[in-house]
């Protein structure tokens, strides 16, 4: 062992010479995750302040090989930067990886607000306004657009004092302002002035001004993207793509532009490219020690080899060093919002005990907890065979975090405990879930009403048309349950649990699919949806609720499966009959939802359809489902809905 010991006493010394790849332990100082390096353009531009000009932007149409005409700039008196865009000109304040803040159009003096219509841009085939703006309204006749989410938000004004704004809108929401459209839209709310911030995912703070993202168009991509890049899709551009550098390279991905350099640590300083291969001194004093005692290492090695042997591997289970560095950027890249230690969420479940489960399933396991600020969280947490299964859902989290929707449950953060299985951290809002409600199993359950239930089925399926229909690619659930719709104190929906690791993911889906693609995943979300319709007609999720209700609608006796607390013969006849239209739907699910004749946009718009016809008094049957609806109309009424619907 003499040997063993004297070896480690060298390999301590090593490392502090030898350069650190990432890993999930770094240096005090490098905590924040990679961004794509934004490197001066071929010409090495700049103008004023901004001390260089990122590619594909330029001043010089002739610097190196720019294509892009539409990313021309102009520098007025060598100190402020101009985009052109059409016949307006807009202040450049600052770049981004994919977009470009700028300044109202015409602004000389601070203002804290601006007329609706001084910024009417709204999109080209380069340009169009981001969804990462917050805009601030000001003296809104109609405050309902108004969304309290961003009211925590740091909004500086124009002269660096607190912005001060009274309503303020995402533009991420997407229930009044839509991709592709400017600003002017809010007037109708009688808003008469507004101002923007730009507020970059996983930050708290805004930067006035309003962020145009940019892409280049699909049908010129061909060629455009380097080595150890990809084509992405833009998100507010249509039919707009930019280049991403893959999981350890930095850059802005275009071969015209800085391409995609390698990243890695070294000396406990983050380099690029070339710095990544060559040797510093250090490493030159390592070599030289670890000549002179390669003796002493092939001993220690020998023995830390039969030691290895020697212990048991589990069959499937992976070694979580294969493949180490590209798993850690992923992660980091996944969770773009908080990373949480995993003794957090420990403490926070009581040690994940039997008492705070909230679902478990073959999606995981969710547990209830509180965090030490009091904050309470549900902790969704997966079990990874192996490498494959981690980066998909690494994969599923990351499209999840960049998607919002009020009826969707808030993404707080991630984790990753010692055995690589991620943990993903949701809002758990103050009335728990459908589940407890429905079987009586929360302490102080509320006992739900019809009229609570419907708008509940109601706001589920128009969540899940929304991501489906409007998403795109689109994003399924793959596991509706009741355990996994959370409900807040307005009895509001929070919908959760996304199928991050269900079975058909391990056969190679994802959240997302295409639409030539997607029939069966979209037909599993159907039936989901006629099996919680049932439960909450019945209060029960029996196995066989499908079978038994079919029966019980065939024989005319449906009020034998309906849930004793609805009190079904004393509900007036109107009410009964949207009982039984409800269940009706429900059987239509599993009937017809297997071969996409009926989809889950049918399904919300005839929830929506009875919903406000229970609002109105009275009920009579929905239209056959023959007619023809287009899906922009349905959309635009499922997105009007939640809204409009008073549940008493």
């Amino acid at each position: 062992m003499l040997p063993l010991f004297f070896a480690s006493l060298f390999l301590l010394r090593l490392l502090n010479q030898l350069p650190l790849s990432h890993s999930l332990i770094e240096p005090q100082h490098h905590h924040q995750e990679l961004q794509t390096l934004l490197l001066p353009n071929q010409c090495n531009e700049k103008c004023g302040r901004i001390d260089h000009i990122p590619f594909p932007f330029h001043l010089n149409t002739s610097c190196g090989s720019v294509p892009f005409s539409a990313f021309h700039l102009s520098c007025q008196n060598f100190t402020t930067l101009f985009l052109n865009i059409g016949s307006e000109s807009y202040r450049v304040l600052e770049f981004f990886s994919d977009g470009v803040l700028v300044d109202f159009p015409g602004l000389s003096s601070c203002r804290q607000y601006n007329d609706l219509h001084s910024f009417s841009f709204a999109k080209n085939d380069n340009f169009a306004v981001s969804v990462d703006n917050v805009i601030g309204l000001y003296d809104c006749e109609d405050s309902s657009l108004c969304k309290a989410e961003c009211e925590t938000i740091d909004l500086p004004g124009c002269d660096g004092s607190d912005g001060g704004t009274g309503c303020c809108y995402p533009l991420s929401d997407h229930s009044i302002w839509h991709v592709g459209e400017g600003f002017s839209g809010f007037s109708k709310f009688g808003c008469r002035g507004f101002s923007s911030w730009a507020v970059l995912r996983g930050s708290n703070s805004g930067k006035r001004g309003v962020k145009l993202e940019w892409a280049i168009p699909r049908n010129l991509s061909s060629g455009a993207c380097a080595g150890n890049a990809d084509i992405v899709n833009a998100t507010a551009v249509q039919a707009g793509v930019r280049c991403l550098c893959e999981d350890g390279f930095v850059g802005n991905g275009f071969a015209n532009g800085a391409g995609c350099l390698k990243s890695c640590i070294k000396d406990g300083q983050e380099v690029y490219g070339s710095d990544c291969y060559t040797k510093g001194h250090g490493e030159r004093k390592a070599i030289i020690i670890a000549g002179v005692l390669a003796t002493v290492f092939i001993i220690a090695s020998l023995i830390a080899i039969f030691y290895l042997l020697k212990r048991p591997v589990k069959q499937g289970k992976y070694d979580p060093d294969k493949g180490y560095f590209h798993s850690t950027v992923s992660f980091r890249k996944a969770c773009t919002t908080r990373l949480f230690a995993y003794h957090e969420l420990d403490q926070a479940t009581k040690g994940f005990e039997e008492a705070q489960k909230l679902v478990d399933s073959s999606n995981g396991t969710i547990y209830a907890g509180v965090l030490g600020d009091g904050l309470h969280v549900a902790v969704h947490k997966l079990q990874c065979d192996n490498e494959r299964d981690l980066l998909q859902v690494l994969s599923q989290i990351e499209v999840l975090s960049a998607v919002q929707h009020r009826n969707m449950a808030r993404l707080l953060g991630c984790c990753i405990d010692s055995g690589y299985n991620p943990l993903v951290l949701y809002e758990y809002p103050a009335n728990g879930t459908l589940e407890e409600h429905l079987h009586q199993r929360r302490e102080h359950s509320i006992s739900l009403d019809w009229y609570k239930r419907l708008h509940i089925a109601a706001e589920t399926a128009s969540v899940l048309a929304f991501l489906q229909y409007e998403i795109s690619p689109p994003i399924f659930h793959h596991h509706l349950k009741s355990g996994y719709i959370f409900l807040d104190q307005d009895f509001s929906v929070k919908i959760a649990g996304f199928g991050l690791l269900s079975s058909s993911l391990r056969n190679g889906a994802d959240l997302y699919n295409s639409y030539e693609g997607s029939c069966c995943l979209h037909k599993n979300d159907v039936y989901d949806m006629g099996m919680l319709l049932l439960e909450i007609i019945a209060g029960s999720n029996h196995l066989d609720m499908p079978t038994v209700a079919l029966q019980k609608m065939r024989s005319g006796k449906l009020e034998e499966i309906v849930d004793p607390l609805l009190y079904y013969h004393e509900q007036p006849p109107f009410r009964r009959e949207q009982i039984e239209i409800v269940a009706d739907l429900a059987t239509r699910c599993f009937l017809f939802g297997a071969d996409g004749k009926l989809g889950m946009i049918d399904v919300a718009r005839e929830l929506v359809h009875i919903t406000k016809e229970s609002i109105d008094g009275g009920s009579k049957r929905v239209p056959a489902l023959e007619e023809t609806f287009s899906n922009s109309s349905l959309l635009q009424m499922i997105s009007m809905s939640p809204d409009s619907i008073y549940v008493p």
